[in-house]
């Protein structure tokens, strides 16, 4: 395990100095070296420093998974230069906002996305230089940057320098810049592989976005703190491939997110299906109600954790040590509580906020860029507030229930919108689905479920499934089928365009038709 400086210029040094021709990772079938990256890293360092960009200045990165990501990342990182990845979706105003709220000096973006920046160059702040990787008449190649002196720049990088600003997902106002230091990506990335419990030979893969936190420091540094680890890195993911990609590439862990573990549940079955050679998927969530059958098919351990962009893992479960249902404990560095509104500690089995407090400087997010009011909020009384609801039982494991603006309130009983997704995403005919409350002629709320199909359904047949796993008040009172969720950029879901519809007027009402829930 490394125990280095703790900077992402630093490891990869040591890395290229100790096994020069050692693969770190592959990109969509391009294989990168340490010393290959490592020189690419210097030169990219160099040349940006000769566009004029210093140490602590910003440079956006628009670009899919790709060899030139990884190696503009590292660049980056050794010239003390912030990297600003973006959301390959985001165009327009959004993407007018991410540059001007960075205050980016330069951006790296793809070919095919290049004319994005033309179009909103009148509202940019800063008129930033722009690299493209891919062919283009009107701006500077990528391969010129791999021109400059491959000699490592003599730039002062501490791990308590801000490496990178990532930006929350917006479902509740503007983004916000995560400002996350060195020292914030190595401790992610310890978490990992200590909760992983992964061996110094681990083959990870992902098909996650290099722009998220998850690709970058559950999968790629993790890794590079083994001593002979290597990442496989995918621009797509496949769940009728997925099982077939991990033999091929001799997979021993992957990262999950989202509904991934349910689409490749859904998979049908095969006779090797347990023929792979991974040992433990790692992320959030793993659904109770399937992962031990999962487990059983697949012959994989599930590893669930709680986390977010400015937390890094907060709580985890253990390969050797978990809670299926649970996200785990506190990993080492953090505190945990569950609080009430006036940010007191709540007793143990009830529902609160998740607060988390770090035990040194430098382990989760710095601050906001920028909007200093949002950063005292989210750290007040000294904790910082995550905006989610959990809770702790009597041993001291933790709960993910959902997000406090996700919460349904119907008839004097709370409902988690995201327990109650679960039960339905589990259907065979259910493609994806959103939970969220609608105002009642009585007090309070009612449960409206917004339904993705694979085929056609029946609302009452999916009720009848619901009703099997779901407590009375949560089964939903309204079903709407609808083509396809509304989301931002980062693909979640924004609940809250479906909460300003209000009630659809095609939406099925199970009292209007007479169906009954069982008590």
């Amino acid at each position: 395990m490394y125990e280095g400086e703790k900077t992402i210029g630093a490891i990869l040094g040591h890395r290229a100095a100790e096994q020069p021709d050692g693969q770190v990772l592959t990109v969509d079938g391009v294989a990168l070296t340490y010393s290959g990256l490592d020189a690419d890293a210097s030169r990219i360092a160099n040349a940006f420093a000769a566009l004029g960009l210093a140490k602590g200045d910003r440079v956006a990165v628009q670009l899919p998974n790709c060899a030139e990501f990884v190696q503009v990342w590292f660049g980056l990182a050794r010239a003390g230069i912030v990297e600003v990845p973006l959301n390959v979706g985001l165009r327009g105003d959004l993407l007018a906002y991410a540059l001007n709220r960075a205050e980016c000096g330069a951006i790296v973006i793809s070919a095919e996305w290049a004319a994005r920046i033309e179009e909103i160059r009148p509202r940019l702040d800063r008129k930033p230089t722009v690299v493209v990787v891919g062919d283009s008449d009107t701006a500077l190649p990528f391969s010129d940057l791999l021109t400059a002196d491959a000699t490592r720049p003599d730039v002062a990088v501490s791990p308590d320098d801000t490496s990178i600003f990532l930006y929350t997902s917006g479902t509740t106002g503007p983004s916000k810049a995560v400002a996350l230091s060195h020292n914030a990506n190595f401790f992610l990335a310890h978490n990992n592989v200590t909760a992983m419990e992964y061996t110094d030979e681990e083959r990870l893969f992902t098909a996650f976005p290099l722009f998220h936190v998850n690709a970058k420091y559950t999968t790629v540094l993790p890794v590079m703190l083994m001593d002979r680890g290597a990442a496989v890195v995918h621009s797509r993911f496949s769940a009728s491939r997925f099982w077939d990609i991990c033999r091929e590439e001799r997979i021993t862990g992957f990262n999950f997110m989202g509904a991934l573990i349910l689409m490749l549940h859904k998979q049908p079955e095969r006779e090797n299906d347990r023929k792979n050679p991974v040992k433990t998927g790692y992320g959030a969530p793993a659904p109770p109600a399937i992962t031990p059958a999962f487990e059983e098919r697949f012959g994989v351990v599930l590893c669930e954790s709680y986390g977010s962009t400015e937390l890094g893992i907060a709580t985890a479960n253990r390969r050797s040590q978990r809670r299926i249902g649970s996200c785990g404990v506190p990993v080492d560095g953090l505190e945990v509580q569950i609080q009430d509104a006036r940010g007191d500690e709540v007793s143990r089995g009830t529902i609160g906020e998740i607060a988390v407090r770090p035990q040194a400087p430098h382990l989760i997010v710095e601050g906001y860029y920028g909007m200093p009011e949002a950063t005292l909020e989210a750290f007040r009384n000294f904790w910082f507030h995550t905006g989610d609801r959990g809770r702790q039982d009597e041993d001291g494991w933790f709960y993910y229930v959902d997000r406090m603006k996700d919460a349904i309130r119907r008839r004097g009983e709370n409902i988690s919108s995201w327990e109650v997704e679960q039960v339905l995403n589990d259907h065979a005919l259910v493609a994806e689905s959103a939970v969220v409350g609608v105002p009642s002629e009585l007090t309070e709320e009612e449960v409206l479920a917004y339904i993705v199909v694979k085929d056609d359904l029946e609302p009452s047949a999916l009720l009848d499934f619901a009703q099997q796993r779901l407590p009375h008040f949560a089964v939903p009172r309204y079903v709407a089928f609808i083509g396809e969720l509304p989301k931002n950029p980062q693909q979640r879901i924004q609940k809250f365009v479906l909460r300003d519809r209000g009630l659809p007027a095609d939406a099925w009402d199970r009292e209007s038709v007479g169906y009954v829930v069982t008590r």
